[in-house]
Formats: C-alpha cells, sequence, structure tokens
C-alpha cells in the first residue's frame, strides 16, 4: 500500500545559497546554508491549511557563521540547537520564554576547517557530539562552560581515522555512532567510552546515520545509494531498503518510528515503511540535490505527517500526508 504526500508549501530562496541542513522543533524549523546567517521559521500556522503564511520567518541569525553552516541540529526538547560552520566552530544556541534563539558559547577546536564536521545533540540538549576529518568522535558537555563558552570536551572517541560524515546520539543518550567516508560505522557506549559495533554493509561514504526514536534501529546511508537498516542492540543488519539511484544524503524518522524518510542526490524524497520494509512514497520537487530532509513533530491540530526538504534550489519545501490514504 502506498502512501500519498501533496506539497503544500515552499519557502522560495529562504537562503541566498545552498540549504545544507534542517533542524526541527515543535515551534521551529532552522536552517543553515553557504551564508553567513541561520533562518528561523516558525512552524506554530502549520495546522491550518488555509493559513497564507504557514510557515513565517521569525528570527535571522545575522553572522552566525561566517563562511556559512554545513550542519545545524536540534535537542528532541526543542530547547537547544547548535550548528557547525566551514570556518571550523560550532555554536551552541537557546530559545527563551518568548521563542527567540540566542548564542550561549562556542566550541572552538583550534578554528581548524574540518577539526567539527557533522554534529549531534542529546535529548535534552546538554551533550553534543560532533565528527572530525581525521576519524575522532569528540563529545562536549554544553551544560558546563569550557574555556570558549561553549562546553566542556568528556569524551573523545577513536575510529580508524577515515573522515567522519555524520553522527547521532540515541535517544536515550547512551549511544553514539557515526558513519565515515570508508563506509565504516561505529556505535559507542557514552557511558563506558567503549566501541559497542563496528557495523558492516555500505563500503561507500555514510552521509547519514540515525537511531530510530525507541533506539531499536539505526539506520544509515550514503553513496551506496542503499538505506541500510541495523538492530540496534545486536549490531546485525536487518534489512537493505533498495530504491533511490543517487547518493542518500539525509534520513529522518518519523516520531513513532513506523516511517523513515530519505533525501537523495537526484532531488528525490522516499518515504519508507519500516514494517513492510519497502518504499511507500517518492517525491521530486527538483533534479537538484536535497542536502537535508526532516519530519516535522506532530502538534496539536497536526493530525496529517508533514515533513521538509531543502537543498540546492535554496527553497524549503513541505510535503503534508494526503487524507485517506
Amino acid at each position: 500500500m502506498s502512501k500519498q504526500y501533496l506539497q503544500t508549501h515552499t519557502i522560495s530562496s529562504a537562503h541566498p545559497t545552498d540549504i545544507f541542513s534542517l533542524a526541527v522543533t515543535a515551534a521551529h524549523i532552522l536552517s543553515a546554508s553557504g551564508s553567513s546567517s541561520l533562518r528561523v521559521h516558525s512552524t506554530a500556522s502549520a495546522a491550518n491549511p488555509d493559513t497564507e503564511d504557514p510557515y513565517p520567518l521569525t528570527q535571522t541569525l545575522e553572522g552566525a557563521h561566517k563562511l556559512g553552516a554545513h550542519h545545524i541540529c536540534a535537542s528532541r526538547d526543542g530547547k537547544r540547537a547548535a550548528s557547525a560552520g566551514f570556518e571550523g566552530s560550532v555554536k551552541v544556541w537557546e530559545v527563551d520564554e518568548s521563542g527567540a534563539w540566542r548564542s550561549i558559547g562556542a566550541i572552538v577546536d583550534n578554528a581548524k576547517s574540518g577539526e567539527v564536521w557533522a554534529i549531534a545533540l542529546s535529548e535534552d540538549g546538554k551533550y553534543l557530539a560532533g565528527t572530525s576529518y581525521d576519524g575522532r568522535i569528540n563529545i562536549w558537555d554544553v551544560s558546563t562552560p569550557g574555556a570558549e563558552g561553549g562546553g566542556k570536551k568528556i569524551r573523545e572517541f577513536e575510529t580508524k581515522g577515515s573522515f567522519g560524515m555524520s553522527i547521532d546520539i540515541s535517544p536515550d543518550g547512551a549511544l553514539t555512532a557515526s558513519g565515515h567516508a570508508s563506509g565504516s560505522i561505529y556505535i559507542f557506549s557514552n557511558s563506558t567510552g567503549r566501541l559497542v559495533h563496528s557495523l558492516p554493509g555500505l563500503l561507500k561514504p555514510v552521509r547519514a546515520v540515525t537511531f530510530s526514536p525507541g533506539c531499536r534501529y539505526i539506520a544509515a546511508a550514503g553513496d551506496s545509494k542503499v538505506v541500510a537498516l541495523y538492530d540496534v542492540r545486536s549490531g546485525e543488519q536487518v534489512a537493505n531498503l533498495s530504491g533511490h539511484r543517487s547518493w542518500v544524503m539525509s534520513l529522518d524518522w518519523s516520531t513513532t518510528g513506523e516511517w523513515l524518510l530519505s533525501g537523495a542526490h537526484d532531488g528525490k524524497a522516499k518515504v519508507w515503511s519500516i514494517e513492510r520494509r519497502e518504499c511507500v512514497a517518492t517525491q521530486t520537487e527538483s533534479e537538484k540535490t536535497l542536502w537535508a530532509v526532516k519530519w516535522l513533530p506532530k502538534t496539536a491540530g497536526m493530525r496529517n505527517e508533514t515533513f521538509a526538504t531543502a537543498g540546492a534550489n535554496r527553497s524549503i519545501s513541505f510535503y503534508r500526508e494526503a487524507s485517506g490514504t
């Protein structure tokens, strides 16, 4: 059984350059691009189909990263975000009671480009994980200001030296997973610092790794064009989701873990049923690269699933599940 998603809105020219990353909370969608500013759009009116501007721009974080930002992430509780810039720094952001985001510090590891690449925040926003060009995985406590005011490094995991392209922290905070240019995927225990699993199967660069909401699975994808699904407890590869004809750039789980969203270099976004292990919907907004895809959290009044895509066309597009599918 297929599902149908309708494109409901597009924010044209949301940034002046490619949009490389999206982060979502219950109230906002944050975007990062090759330009120096981050942008914040509200999702408060998204549930009302008659709203003329359902995702209004509410804040522009001017000069956040002078050379642009390649990653942005948000904690699952929606209170913190972090952004990584091409100049090598990471900035940590916090939202106040009025809904405005402000910088609360920066992590600068020698300010080298690529020293911090992919980033992920823990569910409560207290811990930040980041990959590096030489394969190291670093964990910072961003609730404890360090020398730069942004956090104290508390762990450093060593891999086999391959560029870390993607990272995620499990929802329960117990594990950190990283995907590398060598095709390797590693899962570490945050409490012991030990390697839990070295996962096989992809062989080519891994551009996205993500834990399912219940921590049962981890999904990984990249230049192999296949989305690999692993059992977190055993490390066993349980499925290959095939159908993309181009590199997979981004992955995201739905709130319930029933659906997995993927975005590819050829502009196609796919929705996968985890139960059936098959693609149930394909959307193509353009032939330009989708750098980022994200489900929007379900909020009061939002009955249908909604996801957002962004990439080389410099726009953010929104898709909602059609009623009756």
